[in-house]
């Protein structure tokens, strides 16, 4: 019989064989395996993702410049990258050799920072010496186009994989899409009769024309062209009977549509006339989409007003003509976050149909201090002072701007409008096909320059500079509509940055603690002083140098009760010390000691469970 120290000894070296073994089999039958037990399952790709992955054509090269060396000061920078790292090497493992990963640390004045700059990745400066940190990607088909993440912004971490997959579509798809653009406005410039000079394009407008296939689409338009990405409605005042059919058509097919829409277009107007308005054609549309509308009325908002020039020059605050500031945008959806401030003028606002069968999601809102008012009395002259006096906040948020989704119903249960002749062959949908993707905004003003740019005149030349964020919102749109219903379908995730929020808890209850002790500290002190001040008046002594005996009794009392305070303080803060102390040790048991013996309970548990029905099955066996 063999003694039991050989059984143990040969028992930790039968599992020490099998560790090596199952580390073997891990680093190679297994490797890139993984299981994602996050919260918000931030390791695990999107369904979008994976379509486009599966969907590229050709091989693509991704160089993603990190500067590791230099991140290794930075903890959380460090953290990030490694992040993005792992990210992207999961991006090229899932692309089943479609993409070719190059990760490359860049050393300061360096053929590898000559490539970064070249491929559009720029560095942050480190030192006087002209060193650089960098941290951002660049992508390069097979027909010479590139692509560039300039830099991997911390604080937009929740939208990495939309950022990547965006550079990687883009890559995949060079061509430019096509946007369809219909507008009442005066956006495309030409020659204006009054004036008898040429206008100037929008500059949202050029700038869109140089991104994208920009088509015009003429009045009384009835069909949509075929390829359109996106469809723009920029203050559809007067739509003809066939163009509402052929957007109704077009929304039907699963469309991608911008829609500016305005209770009062200033823009639109000419000087001396009242602005127009959006008429009740698109408020049915908007209808049928799951939007209500209504074009009678405009929101005033007396927190958001900005100031405008009166009659006599002066600055006055106008609550119809308002700002908004990252408050009023939402930081959970890729066109708006990031964004500094928006203004708009006159702005409409925006209800959900509860019955449309269509998701609503806000994504620019007005403050609390707003409530509506009658557009047809700010259609002439109006004192914005009375306005802004005599408004009555209904204490709600209204919704200047939102995302709208799903399958939506026609305008036109009825087939055509009467007299319109749709071109021979032309089908005529009667239910949704796909999914709408519509964004609608309840302003076509802020497309104007005057609201968000200013124009400076250099040596004859007019340089644009934006002082608002209207421009970018608009590029934002329909760069994210004019991807594939896969890009779109990526949505942000959960930040990277996990903060503790039990140690800030008591943090925070422990500094609040702090707070009253020394607004108590100051209120004694200033207690005392007045009534050192009136024992002073009441002095027989007048010698400023000898202190009555009251006078000495009450200082010593301060004295006393000043460090009594103190030491309660010191006592408040070792507490939350100790309190965090305490939690970090109870979360090390937990990760260090408890989970690993649950797990090695429940791996002995199954190894019994197997070993007596094996066991059982053998006395069957012999048994028979």
């Amino acid at each position: 019989m063999l003694k039991r120290s050989t059984l143990g000894w040969g028992s930790v070296g039968a599992l020490a064989l099998l560790l090596v073994g199952l580390t073997i089999i891990f680093n190679t039958e297994l490797a890139g395996w993984q299981i994602d037990l996050t919260q918000h399952h931030l390791y695990t790709l999107s369904r979008g993702t994976r379509r486009i992955l599966k969907s590229i054509p050709e091989p693509i090269d991704l160089y993603f410049f990190y500067s590791r060396r230099a991140a290794d000061n930075v903890p959380q920078l460090r953290a990030y990258g490694d992040h993005v790292e792992n990210f992207l090497r999961e991006i090229a493992t899932d692309a089943d050799g479609k993409i070719r990963l190059h990760i490359i640390d860049p050393r300061p004045f360096s053929v590898e920072e000559d490539r970064a700059a070249e491929l559009g990745v720029t560095g942050a400066p480190l030192n006087a010496a002209g060193s650089k940190f960098y941290f951002g990607l660049a992508g390069t088909n097979s027909t010479n186009g590139h692509q560039a993440i300039a830099f991997f912004n911390p604080q937009k971490q929740r939208f990495l994989e939309y950022d990547v997959a965006k550079l990687i579509y883009r890559l995949a798809h060079p061509q430019k899409p096509l946007v369809a653009w219909y507008s009442d406005l005066p956006m495309s410039g030409g020659f204006n009769p009054q004036s008898g000079q040429m206008r100037q394009p929008w500059l949202v407008y050029r700038q869109a024309s140089q991104l994208y296939n920009l088509q015009t689409l003429a009045p009384g338009s009835a069909v949509i062209p075929k390829d359109t990405r996106v469809l723009v409605l920029a203050d559809p005042t007067h739509v003809p009977a066939a163009t509402r059919f052929a957007i109704d058509q077009y929304a039907l097919s699963g469309g991608h549509i911008i829609a500016f829409v305005d209770p009062l277009a200033e823009a639109a107007g000419t000087p001396g006339a009242p602005p127009a308005s959006t008429g009740t054609g698109m408020a049915q549309l908007l209808a049928s989409w799951g939007v209500r509308f209504n074009p009678a009325e405009v929101i005033a908002d007396r927190s958001l007003a900005l100031n405008v020039a009166g009659a006599d020059g002066a600055p006055m605050l106008d609550p119809v003509i308002i700002g908004l500031g990252r408050a009023e945008m939402s930081q959970r959806d890729v066109i708006t976050s990031g964004l500094s401030n928006i203004n708009l003028d006159t702005a409409g606002f925006l209800q959900p149909i509860a019955t449309a069968g269509t998701t609503f999601k806000p994504l620019l809102w007005s403050n609390t201090d707003a409530g509506p008012v009658a557009a047809q009395m700010l259609a002439g002259s109006f004192n914005p002072a009375s306005l802004l006096q005599g408004l009555k906040p209904t204490g709600k948020r209204y919704t200047l701007g939102a995302r709208i989704t799903g399958k939506v119903r026609t305008a036109f249960p009825d087939g055509p409008p009467a007299g319109v002749k749709l071109p021979a062959g032309t089908p005529v949908l009667k239910s949704a096909t796909k999914p709408l993707q519509l964004l609608v905004f309840a302003d076509s003003d802020m497309l104007a320059d005057f609201l968000w740019v200013h124009h400076l005149d250099l040596f004859g030349q007019s340089l644009p500079e934006a002082w608002a964020s209207n421009g970018d919102l608009v590029l934002n749109a329909l760069d994210n509509l004019a991807g594939s219903d896969d890009l779109i379908s990526v949505r942000a995730k959960a930040g990277f940055t996990r903060p503790f929020t039990r140690v800030a808890a008591l943090r925070h209850a422990a500094e609040a603690r702090y707070r009253a002790q020394q607004q108590r500290l100051q209120q004694e002190l200033r207690q005392t002083e007045q009534q050192l001040t009136l024992l002073q008046t009441r002095r027989n002594n007048k010698s400023t140098l000898i202190l009555t005996p009251a006078q000495q009794r009450e200082i010593q009392h301060f004295e006393a009760e000043r460090l009594s305070i103190r030491k309660r303080l010191r006592a408040v803060q070792a507490g939350l010390v100790r309190s965090i102390d305490a939690l970090g040790t109870r979360l090390k048991v937990i990760n260090i000691i408890i989970m690993p013996a649950v797990f090695a309970l429940a791996a002995l548990a199954g190894a019994a469970l197997r070993r007596r029905r094996r066991n059982g099955s053998r006395r069957s066996g012999e048994q028979s």
